[in-house]
């Protein structure tokens, strides 16, 4: 991808929502990303070189959570949005991939709205977050945005997702890019983050009709490996629904595994 992407905004009733997009098929593809200290906005052109591949059979769109999300603001909140924002944009028959929250997101958008959803893949995420997994997943992120310890929820943030050896290559990076955040992006950051705390779904995956691939890593230091295969129970005596578990990859297997993207074009075709 040569061509830089375009940030654009859409406008529902009471909100705005930045995206992006990029292919230029008939078929669409909505990719609704996890929890960021500060967006998947400013990666867009390095998102749209990942997912090039699929750009040849999709038209692929990346959503950021809404603008100026209210103190109180739950993963239900996000869900219905974000739908909205698929609708106000015209978008329907969706190959949709949500990924750690935003898995959860896509989850909900497929149990409340079935008829916007034509296949689901659900990446290192979970139906629910009791307090312990909540403290163990994100507690101490929280803990530093409110302080305002940067360069600790960065660190602390990359040694949680990604494996041992990769967090070591990228801890410089880590601590330069803390550097940039601002006290919005930490207040923001905090507003997302907590409204992972109480999520539950489990007793309502049986209204997703769709097929759902679920892609997990055993070694998923965030939510757990077993969050992944204790999601697909829901689904297991289904043809059309599969579950692939990774190992070495960590939470972060969206990114680091070489051959995810190839997982998601063959189940979506």
């Amino acid at each position: 991808m040569s061509e830089k992407i375009k940030i654009e905004t859409v406008k529902s009733n009471d909100f705005e929502m930045d995206y992006f997009k990029f292919g230029s098929r008939k078929d669409t593809m909505v990719i609704i990303p996890g929890l960021s200290v500060d967006g998947v906005m400013k990666y867009a052109d390095a998102v749209a070189t990942a997912y090039a591949p699929m750009a040849d059979a999709y038209t692929i769109y990346v959503f950021e959570r809404r603008k100026d999300p209210p103190k109180e603001y739950s993963v239900y909140d996000m869900a219905r949005d974000t739908a909205a924002a698929i609708r106000t944009l015209g978008l329907k028959d969706i190959y949709l991939f949500g990924a750690s929250q935003g898995g959860m997101i896509s989850m909900l958008i497929a149990i409340e709205e079935p008829e916007l959803v034509k296949k689901l893949v659900l990446g290192s995420t979970a139906a629910g977050v009791d307090d312990e997994q909540y403290q163990k997943a994100v507690g101490e992120w929280v803990q530093f945005a409110k302080e305002g310890k940067k360069e600790e929820l960065y660190l602390s943030f990359g040694e949680a997702v990604y494996p041992e050896a990769i967090f070591k290559q990228a801890r410089g990076m880590l601590v330069e890019g803390a550097k940039a955040v601002t006290e919005e992006d930490l207040s923001r950051f905090v507003i997302l983050a907590e409204a992972v705390q109480g999520f539950d779904v489990s007793d309502k995956l049986t209204k997703i009709s769709c097929p759902v691939l679920v892609i997990g890593s055993k070694d998923d230091a965030v939510l757990g490996g077993e969050a992944s295969e204790s999601l697909f129970e829901s689904f297991k005596d289904r043809s059309d629904c599969e579950l692939y578990m990774y190992e070495g990859y960590g939470h972060a297997a969206y990114d680091l595994a070489p051959d995810y993207k190839e997982r998601l074009l063959c189940f979506f075709q």
